[in-house]
């Protein structure tokens, strides 16, 4: 009996930030779990960041980093997002494929941190081993698309059985998205099982794609001005009109 993919090794990666804009807020901390199989405990890498910019109350409401905190524990950004970046790429170099939840957030807040802070992006660390990336909620959203209500990671975990303690925790949330990558993958095994990893990244941004278009539909529909990016894992850099 061969092992499936989603029995075996695992990377998750998980940032808590000052709000929800990709293209203007930053991160304070961030985890990356690592795990070999399931159920092997996990190794977690921590990492926590001054900002350089105030952290507003909406925000540490959230995951309760607070200015102060962050002034005084915090690292200056521009070393973490190098150690961010290098940590992901060797992850793909070692063969684990990556868990990110909502992956166009946590990755594309890296990038724009990456060309803020080392005037880089997260293409030019990872270009020797592109990520293989692995999101719960495209995932789910495609497999169970019928299923009404939110797919937040809280929903995500109550549905599938996950434990999550400490929500909003850099590290307990990337090792709750790992745990519900597995649950989701043996769920629908059946549909899963024959695809790599990687043939799954492609399919993901495809689905992610479709996701995308109905939503911005149901938007339209609504009246709701709100425009929906279709790019998956990574948003393309705002091209600023001159």
């Amino acid at each position: 009996m061969s092992m499936h993919w989603y029995e075996g090794p695992l990377a998750a990666f998980d940032t808590e930030t000052t709000g929800v804009d990709v293209e203007e807020d930053r991160i304070v901390s961030a985890a990356l779990v690592v795990q070999d199989a399931e159920g092997a405990r996990p190794r977690v890498t921590r990492w926590l960041v001054n900002p350089g910019i105030p952290v507003p109350e909406g925000a540490t409401a959230v995951h309760g980093l607070t200015d102060e905190h962050l002034q005084r524990n915090g690292r200056w950004p521009s070393p973490v997002m190098e150690e961010l970046a290098r940590a992901l790429a060797d992850q793909s170099a070692a063969g684990r494929p990556l868990v990110v939840m909502n992956a166009p957030f946590d990755l594309t807040i890296l990038d724009r941190e990456l060309r803020r802070h080392r005037a880089s992006s997260l293409g030019n660390y990872t270009a020797g081993s592109p990520l293989t990336v692995l999101d719960p909620r495209v995932l789910d959203k495609h497999l169970d698309r019928y299923r009404k209500g939110r797919r937040t990671l809280t929903d995500l975990c109550a549905h599938y059985e996950v434990e999550l303690t400490g929500a909003h925790d850099a590290a307990a949330d990337a090792t709750a998205a790992m745990d519900v990558v597995r649950a989701v993958a043996r769920r629908f095994s059946s549909r899963l099982e024959r695809l790599t990893p990687g043939e799954l990244h492609t399919l993901q941004a495809v689905w992610h794609a479709a996701q995308a278009r109905g939503l911005q539909a149901w938007f339209t529909r609504q009246g709701t001005p709100e425009t929906v990016d279709p790019a998956w894992p990574l948003r393309p850099e705002l091209r600023t009109a001159a």
